[in-house]
């Protein structure tokens, strides 16, 4: 039996993804106050019962409500889940924090890094120890989970009373959550994933066919894998949904935003016209150079990141990328 609590739920972040899960909420009968950093977004997804930037043709749910107002959104609310983009992570911690009391809880279903630290790492900086928390994530696209299609997810958490309420909150017969323990690994899975898929999108860019990307996708995962364990993770975390199944998801079909970059990178486009022509957050340009700073301070060999941030920040051209991976010593996989 759930212990969720039966008040409003606050969902902070009013992007696709974050519009998409305070839609599912709704959708499964719980109230949930949608907050937008941004007044008159807020006021038009209120009136017009859909959120037509990201998520047109789609009908909020009658439990549903829009605001700008971030004291109203948070008013009588237990569970507070943020779904910003990663570099607005700290600073959406910092702003509620004044309004925070001992009854909240958080989770977040933001992926990336910021500045060297995984997320759960910044939340405890910003609001303490007593606070619970919780890490959602898994292979979905908003689109999909906003248009009710099968999907599932994990939620990782310290406090599993807090993990199994956010299962409970999320699953219906369309929608399947699992819990976990591992933070570590599901946030480096969520994190690393969208660097790859930039790779992955460089690679079909360059018409280098399904071997190669089944390859990449193989090796990439290892990586991650390598990365995480150094860091604490569980090996079997990256082999589930939030490893291996977002790093497929996101790999391999054009609704990534990730991939569609390394697409365009791959036929030879300028990253900044790449980046305006998405006109969304393109987490793994910054997540590249966080996770390759990470590697470093843990001595951790993940050559396809390594170029795909030498594409990004290094002017090297994809063919250079794809020379230096072939031409790296032969060795046993692992």
């Amino acid at each position: 039996m759930s212990t969720a609590s039966s008040h409003a739920i606050a969902v902070l972040g009013a992007g696709s993804w974050g519009t998409a899960l305070a839609m599912l909420l709704g959708q499964n009968k719980h109230p949930v106050n949608l907050w937008s950093h941004n007044a008159e977004h807020a006021d038009v997804m209120q009136k017009s019962r859909e959120n037509a930037r990201y998520l047109p043709g789609l009908t909020f749910p009658k439990l549903l409500t829009v605001s700008a107002d971030l004291k109203a959104t948070l008013s009588e609310v237990k569970d507070i889940l943020i779904v910003v983009p990663s570099h607005a992570f700290r600073q959406t911690l910092e702003t509620i924090k004044p309004l925070l009391n001992d009854s909240h809880r958080i989770a977040w279903a933001t992926k990336g890094l910021v500045s060297g630290q995984l997320l759960h790492q910044v939340a405890r900086d910003v609001v303490g120890e007593k606070t619970s928390l919780a890490v959602i994530s898994g292979p979905t696209f908003a689109k999909e989970v906003a248009q009710g299609l099968p999907g599932a997810v994990t939620i990782a958490s310290d406090d599993q009373a807090l993990a199994l309420d956010w299962a409970h909150l999320l699953h219906n017969d369309h929608f399947r959550a699992y819990t976990g323990e591992d933070i570590i690994g599901v946030e480096i899975g969520g994190a690393c994933k969208n660097v790859i898929a930039i790779a992955a999108g460089i690679a079909d860019g360059m018409g280098f066919g399904a071997n190669a990307r089944a390859a990449l996708i193989a090796r990439a995962l290892s990586e991650i894998t390598r990365l995480g364990i150094s860091l604490g993770a569980d090996a079997e975390t990256f082999t589930g949904l939030t490893g291996l199944g977002d790093l497929v998801l996101t790999c391999t079909d054009d609704q990534s935003r990730n991939r569609r970059t390394g697409i365009a990178l791959g036929k030879g486009k300028n990253l900044d016209a790449v980046m305006k022509e998405i006109g969304q957050v393109v987490e793994g340009v910054a997540t590249a150079k966080e996770v390759v700073a990470l590697a470093e301070r843990q001595q951790v060999d993940m050559p396809i990141t390594n170029q795909v941030y030498n594409v990004l920040y290094k002017d090297s051209s994809p063919k250079n990328a794809v020379d230096a991976l072939f031409n790296r010593a032969i060795k046993k996989e692992n």
